[in-house]
């Protein structure tokens, strides 16, 4: 029981004079998502680290539409600077449409092999640290950013939405096959946004969706090379996936679906998995389950704990 999603070219009418904000754009997917929203008429915002600014003014020469581009350096897991990077976008097009959060990293060497220090004694995994704060802690700030500033837009046809929030996910925010411990915890993480802001989304006339690729040569996947295709295996390149993002963005039927992204395949996995679960919990759990979501609906959600100090 699949959905294979379809990418209808009449929804690119909705990308002109949208303005677009890219995380992690200066190359790789991000670019590829940028170059195409500008090509169909936005406006973008493109940011990255500052050691990538050559690379993003260098992308910036090459859109169709240069004049309505910019390049705010900054970092997703520095709040102050993200922020920047938001008011620099309002402050140059009037306001944000659209908030892609691409940006993204995997850990370099196996978080749980656990080296040791001089005495013996175990070390923490700087690397596992870094990819959870950019990947998840990054991308919360994004959507809290995305949320607060798409909030003030005003509603738009068609639709009637104030904007649209786009999370980069993974196939391994879905599966464990690849055994990159912390991209795979983070990219569950990003499913786990997804589903978690719908509701707060749609009371501010927000729609929030997601995207899954599968394997994209990127700098993250360098380490590959050729063997993919040699394999015989089918690969994504940056621009199906940059595609499939720009869909998800302006189409104003999609609220909580997350598109996996391999080569010609195109699925939908948050409702389809809806419509598994009676299978996969069994019907009498799930309507226990769907007894207690419909407890806190109606109760005013659920009840938070009083704050925990932490020392």
């Amino acid at each position: 029981m699949h959905h294979q999603m379809q990418q209808s070219p009449d929804l690119l009418a909705n990308v002109q004079g949208k303005t677009a904000l890219i995380t992690g754009s200066a190359r790789g997917i991000g670019a590829a998502t940028a170059a195409l929203l500008n090509k169909h008429g936005a406006n973008v915002v493109i940011t990255d680290l500052p050691f990538l600014r050559e690379s993003a003014e260098e992308l910036i020469t090459t859109l169709a539409h240069p004049d309505k581009a910019i390049f705010v350096p900054g970092s997703i897991t520095d709040w102050a600077q993200l922020r920047n990077v938001f008011k620099q976008g309002v402050a140059k097009f009037g306001g944000i449409d659209i908030v892609v959060a691409n940006a993204g990293i995997m850990e370099s060497n196996t978080v749980l092999d656990v080296e040791v220090d001089e005495h013996g004694d175990p070390l923490e995994s700087s690397e596992a640290v870094k990819v959870l704060d950019v990947n998840l802690k990054g991308t919360l700030n994004t959507l809290r950013l995305g949320l607060h500033y798409l909030a003030q837009n005003q509603p738009s046809s068609p639709g009637g939405d104030k904007g649209s929030i786009v999370l980069v996910s993974s196939t391994s925010g879905y599966f464990g096959t690849t055994g990159n411990v912390a991209y795979i915890a983070s990219k569950h993480g990003t499913v786990g946004l997804v589903r978690a802001s719908q509701a707060k989304a749609a009371s501010l006339g927000i729609r929030v969706n997601s995207i899954a690729p599968s394997y994209t040569p990127t700098y993250i996947t360098a380490g590959f090379g050729d063997s993919i295709k040699e394999a015989g295996l089918e690969a994504n390149t940056p621009e199906m996936v940059g595609s499939a993002i720009m869909y998800a963005a302006v189409d104003p039927a999609r609220r909580g679906t997350c598109c996996l992204v391999a080569g010609r395949f195109l699925r939908e996995l948050e409702y389809t998995q809806k419509s598994v679960v009676n299978e996969w919990l069994g019907q009498d759990l799930a309507e226990a389950m769907a007894k207690f979501g419909q407890f806190l609906a109606e109760t005013g959600g659920y009840k938070l704990p009083p704050s925990t100090k932490i020392v």
